[in-house]
């Protein structure tokens, strides 16, 4: 059985004609071109420890498996605003799970998309532990209805955006959750 211990966030842009090469300099960009990246769901998994973008790029080798939650988003439409989101809840029992979540929008802003795909994985985590809430009202208020319940400790986004390329190159955005053993 494998269940990480460590996790990181990593965000990149890439633009090029092609759009596999856009997507390889975006993963260039955040650093995880070396690894064979296997996507995951969206599960925090308990104890599992945040560490920095830095200390977890250390961590990887050259063609190694790695499991990831990735929001990717490409466009070559020329400034047509494109986002890619991972949002992250953790519940404040760490013996519990907690979410991230994936959001890969067009025309939304790096920060309402950050909002958005916080707000995603705090109102997956709070079904599971009871929290009730209203999903009508927006984030602000909902964030601290989640964290005055004293189940959820902390909601945290990472996002990169970009407009696309105004030659019409390909541009491509990825956010990332590397999941370290």
């Amino acid at each position: 059985m494998y269940i990480p211990s460590r996790i990181f966030l990593t965000k990149g842009v890439g633009r090029h004609k092609d759009y596999l090469s856009s997507f390889e300099l975006a993963l260039r960009s955040a650093g995880i071109e070396i690894c064979n990246l296997v996507a995951v769901s969206s599960i925090f998994p308990p104890s599992c420890k945040r560490v920095s973008r830095e200390e977890g790029l250390k961590e990887l080798k050259p063609g190694q498996i790695t499991f990831a939650v990735m929001a990717r988003n490409s466009t070559s439409e020329p400034n047509r605003l494109i986002a890619a989101s991972i949002g992250g809840a953790i519940p404040a029992d760490n013996t519990q799970y907690g979410y991230l979540s994936e959001y890969h929008p067009y025309g939304v802003t790096e920060k309402n998309a950050g909002d958005y795909a916080e707000d995603l994985a705090a109102q997956m985590l709070a079904t599971t532990l009871g929290v009730e809430f209203n999903s009508d009202v927006d984030w602000n208020e909902r964030e601290q209805v989640f964290k005055m319940s004293g189940k959820i400790v902390k909601t945290f986004n990472i996002t990169q955006s970009a407009e696309g390329d105004k030659t019409g190159i390909w541009t491509t955005v990825i956010a990332a959750a590397i999941l370290l053993p």
